[in-house]
């Protein structure tokens, strides 16, 4: 099987896997007991915490709040910012901001989306006209999870900062977060991540936040993560979270050359006559988003998992919305009859050349035959 669907989830890394198992078997303890097994075990969450945050930012300036997942840590920042005023994001959020910012309308709440460039990226200068002294949250995905498009976080939050300092600036890192280069600017005050992106397992992520700003929990309970979050840690996972990112910094640079070079591949073997480039060309090398104009994509997907080839047709999480048609790639202008062929190819340092040739052979001919069959 060839499997170019990283950006819905990768596969964990045996080696890491391997690494926290100890953590499962041996190491069970509750963390927040009072006894000497308990408190070792909140040491080992310190640590992780620790070396995860040093990937992106200073201790002295932020702290990391776990979570279950990237979705959480976007409810959190929605939820826990966006009280009063009003609410700027993007018509490129995945669905974890998106769906949050329209149930802040049902709370009095308004939301405003900024406008996209025909590539995915958001149209900055709508944006900033968005914000004015009563906005209290601005939420910017740093890459878009269906074009892969890389919008200039950093220079937009400081933007955003010169017109209104206290609005709170809040990026989905989900797509970013190992993959592409980037550390945490002093104007991103809530940075979200997840681990089964990049090797780790499902039901682990986190909330960077910077230490000055005071953010409402959104789970109560407990009291764990300083209050933050409550729930009885996921030390397993947050272990696993640790070694993944550690694992995957390690050789980012190397992994972001052969990325791109997938992804270079992947453009050149596909038939320019059956398939049109939707990413941009400074994308993100993990994904390449590209539509085929008369066929729909799901069927494609299906007939290409048939022969053993996995992909997405854009965001696997906006699949259960049941909608023909991507919000975020009609959001960039592309007509219906292209955006119902569209195909997200996400790769990772596991595949080879050879899969994306093999790949590329695949679709051609799904296509090519669809269309003859058509004609």
């Amino acid at each position: 099987m060839i499997y170019l669907d990283n950006a819905a989830t990768s596969k964990p890394d045996e080696e890491c896997l391997k690494r926290a198992e100890k953590y499962l078997y041996d190491f069970y303890y509750n963390p927040s007991a009072l006894y000497a097994e308990g408190y070792n075990i909140q040491l080992e969450i310190r640590a992780a915490r620790k070396n995860i945050l040093s990937l992106l930012a200073s201790s002295e300036n932020y702290e990391l709040i776990f979570t279950s997942c990237g979705t959480e840590a976007d409810n959190q920042a929605v939820f826990g910012a966006g009280k009063r005023g009003n609410v700027v994001t993007t018509s490129g959020e995945h669905s974890a901001v998106y769906s949050a910012v329209n149930q802040l309308r049902t709370r009095g709440v308004e939301v405003r989306f900024a406008a996209l460039n025909p590539d995915g990226s958001v149209n900055a200068d709508d944006l900033i006209n968005l914000v004015d002294d009563k906005t209290s949250l601005v939420s910017v995905i740093h890459v878009g999870n269906e074009t892969g498009a890389v919008n200039d976080i950093e220079k937009i939050a400081a933007a955003v900062k010169r017109k209104n300092p206290h609005a709170v600036f809040h990026s989905d890192g989900v797509q970013a977060f190992g993959k592409i280069p980037f550390r945490l600017s002093k104007d991103i005050d809530l940075y979200s991540v997840s681990a089964h992106k990049i090797g780790g397992i499902k039901g682990c992520g986190a909330l960077i936040k910077r230490k000055s700003l005071a953010l409402s929990p959104y789970i109560f309970g407990g009291g764990q993560e300083s209050g933050a979050r409550s729930g009885t840690e996921n030390v397993f996972g947050i272990k696993n979270f640790e070694y993944a990112a550690l694992k995957r910094f390690e050789k980012s640079d190397v992994n972001y050359k052969n990325a791109r070079i997938l992804n270079d591949l992947m453009w050149e073997k596909l038939d320019k006559s059956l398939f049109s480039r939707i990413s941009p060309v400074n994308n993100s090398p993990y994904i390449l988003t590209v539509g085929a104009e008369g066929v729909r994509g799901e069927t494609i997907l299906h007939e290409a998992d048939d022969m053993g080839l996995v992909i997405g047709t854009g965001s696997a999480c906006a699949s259960n919305e049941k909608k023909r048609y991507s919000r975020v790639i009609l959001a960039c202008g592309v007509k219906e009859s292209l955006a119902d062929g569209i195909l997200r190819l996400s790769f990772s340092p596991e595949n080879s050349r050879e899969e994306i040739e093999k790949a590329a052979f695949i679709l051609n001919g799904i296509v090519k035959n669809r269309k003859n069959t058509m004609a």
